[in-house]
């Protein structure tokens, strides 16, 4: 389903509209059946961090908004009016000594009821020999739906998720009935089949577009080489799609994304990652607050929604709503 320019630019204007730069928003292709509001949404992917207890090792090298602590409170303000019903709460890759900590204390935020976090993705450390007893700590916790080891990092070299014992975590997360997110760089996306080829009784999502940078897509002002080869990462994630038990998290990628011509620098990412997985296997993730970097929470919302606005609108539900339900086992 390509886009051609004048369709993006078209579905940018209506997102000036939308982010407040007119007087009407442009959103009519995003509301529900009966015209009454906007579709709701589930949060696939929401941090929160309190800087009081921990700090992450990588925000230190991170963007100065993201040094401040943003949790429920804060969450609540920058989802405002945007009809968010539930959230998956996304671990933040605290050091391996803090993981229970952090899981457990999710785990009682989403018990209290009284948040849209519902439910969890915990960190962990799958390649680790205590990774077994780790999991059998959880399992009586239905709020928690899966494990995450960010693979980009510095400590997770290219190929580090074919080792052996990796492999061997993320089979036993299957046994466990548990859903493994998978977020590598972009040139390591061959891994990422490989690897789920060997998992065959696990189910992944791939996170952020497979991290696509959208800066790669277009012509470069300056002249530099992009990040990343832009058809290695079309060709990596279309690997991916062909396996039936991944899905792919449309997140992330607005925190890299140029502050001008933001939306129609998004439209090759996200519609390549739409048409190859099909509309049962996307859903929406806001990667709030990282996606501060590139825009507001509802700046993002508005960006997506331009620019699926020209889809059906059962295919839309399913990529704000309906997917994740089904995929988490969630109810709303």
């Amino acid at each position: 389903m390509g886009t051609t320019r004048r369709e993006i630019l078209s579905r940018a204007a209506g997102f000036l509209l939308a982010t407040g730069l007119g007087t009407q928003r442009a959103r009519a292709s995003a509301l529900a059946p009966d015209d009454t509001g906007p579709l709701p949404i589930i949060d696939t992917h929401q941090h929160l961090w309190d800087l009081q207890r921990n700090s992450p090792a990588w925000l230190k090298s991170a963007s100065g908004v993201l040094h401040h602590t943003y949790m429920t409170r804060e969450y609540l303000e920058a989802t405002k009016g945007l009809n968010v019903v539930q959230a998956v709460y996304m671990e933040v890759d605290v050091a391996p000594g803090q993981h229970v900590e952090e899981a457990t204390t999710i785990v009682a935020l989403c018990r209290e009821g009284k948040a849209p976090t519902r439910s969890a993705v915990i960190g962990g450390r799958p390649a680790s020999e205590e990774f077994g007893a780790y999991l059998a700590r959880f399992r009586q916790f239905p709020e928690v739906k899966g494990v995450r080891q960010v693979l980009h990092g510095g400590e997770t070299p290219p190929g580090f998720c074919l080792r052996s014992e990796f492999v061997r975590g993320i089979q036993a997360l299957g046994r466990a009935g548990l859903r493994f997110d998978l977020c590598l760089r972009p040139s390591e996306l061959g891994d990422g089949v490989k690897l789920v080829d060997q998992c065959p009784e696990t189910r992944f999502i791939v996170d952020h577009c497979g991290n696509a940078d959208p800066k790669a897509f277009g012509k470069r002002a300056d002249g530099s080489a992009p990040s990343h080869d832009p058809e290695a990462w079309k060709r990596g994630m279309a690997a991916l799609a062909k396996r039936p038990g991944v899905m792919c998290k449309i997140s992330g990628v607005i925190a890299s994304a140029p502050k001008e011509g933001q939306v129609e620098s998004l439209v090759p990412v996200i519609d390549h990652c739409l048409d190859t997985f099909g509309p049962d296997r996307v859903m929406f993730g806001g990667d709030w607050p990282v996606c501060l970097q590139g825009n507001s929470y509802r700046g993002w919302v508005e960006a997506l929604r331009t620019i699926v606005s020209g889809r059906p609108l059962a295919d839309q539900r399913k990529l704000w709503h309906d997917n994740a339900a089904r995929f988490y086992g969630l109810t709303t």
